[in-house]
């Protein structure tokens, strides 16, 4: 096992995968913790559960004072995503212009290890912005000459889930009609984000520092399947609508004209369908993580007694 003492910047921290990886590194003894974000409130709820780490306020995507945090680092984990939204110019700040500021930290301080996560959309067939972006993102890491593991996760869902899963399941629960754009049979190959944690851990503990690797969820479950066992798991009684996909299109794009950061775009759903079907390597074995049976994954994922409770903001 790698020292506990060293620290490990997240950056990009306080979102799905960085409020997950916190409470597994700190179970696994690591306490040398900073997390780095500009989402006040999901901080401050990082915060109030972990008071004994660093938790800091920064905007990466702007030279700054976080800069000085990478003096002393051990590993950089890279975290930090735009991943809905409809103005461009913010997947380009967020995904790109954050990561060039960050790579010029780590050759400043001359950080040794860098774990970069990526995405499965980085071989989609989809094209939207986060795609677009994902893309430049990742070229940038591999083109920097830092010698990284890139890790490119699919669809996740999990503890402090705000988007993806953990939106729909708030929906079902508050809306006694759930509908779902045309059949539903769009398979998707979903990853429990604690399985995804600890291959990030995996790669801090085995000094895993090359590589580009696609972590897929193990079982391809059609998204109406996916709503199915949410309802299950959460005892809803949402009654699941089929929608034309024309109709449920328009809805959406009439939302998107009231909410600037919606939690469902027409170029998100547009992904959904795009019939995308990920590699599946053997990273059980690669990273000695076994992986969570779907069913059980989503037991865990709302039913967990403190963290199925947290509910981050978008």
């Amino acid at each position: 096992m790698s020292d506990s003492t060293q620290k490990i910047i997240l950056a990009g921290g306080a979102g799905l995968v960085g409020q997950n990886l916190v409470a597994r590194l700190m179970a696994r003894g690591y306490a040398n913790i900073v997390v780095l974000d500009k989402h006040r409130a999901n901080l401050s709820v990082l915060k109030k559960s972990r008071p004994d780490i660093v938790v800091e306020y920064a905007d990466l995507a702007e030279p700054g004072d976080w800069q000085r945090h990478f003096e002393g680092c051990s590993v950089v984990i890279m975290l930090q995503a735009q991943i809905g939204g409809n103005d461009y110019q913010e997947f380009v700040r967020n995904n790109v212009e954050s990561t060039e500021l960050i790579l010029n930290a780590i050759r400043q301080y001359k950080v040794p290890q860098l774990v970069h996560i990526s995405s499965s959309v980085v071989e989609s067939v989809a094209d939207d912005f986060y795609t677009r972006t994902k893309i430049m993102q990742e070229n940038m890491v591999l083109e920097s000459g830092i010698a990284c593991a890139v890790l490119r996760p699919t669809l996740m869902f999990g503890w402090f889930d705000r988007k993806h899963l953990g939106w729909l399941s708030r929906f079902m629960n508050k809306s006694p009609v759930f509908p779902i754009p045309g059949s539903g049979k769009y398979m998707r190959q979903p990853l429990y984000v604690g399985d995804f944690c600890n291959i990030i851990i995996s790669c801090i503990e085995n000094n895993v520092r090359e590589g580009v690797f696609n972590i897929t969820g193990h079982e391809k479950i059609d998204y109406i399947d996916i709503i199915r066992e949410i309802r299950r798991a959460t005892g809803s009684r949402a009654l699941i609508v089929p929608v034309p996909y024309s109709l449920f299109y328009a809805l959406l794009w009439v939302w998107s004209l009231f909410d600037r950061n919606p939690p469902f775009t027409t170029q998100q759903l547009a992904a959904l369908t795009a019939k995308d079907e990920f590699e599946l390597i053997d990273w059980p074995d690669i990273f000695k993580v076994p992986f969570t049976p779907f069913r059980k994954a989503v037991h865990e994922t709302f039913n967990h007694p403190e963290y199925s409770k947290v509910t981050l903001e978008f």
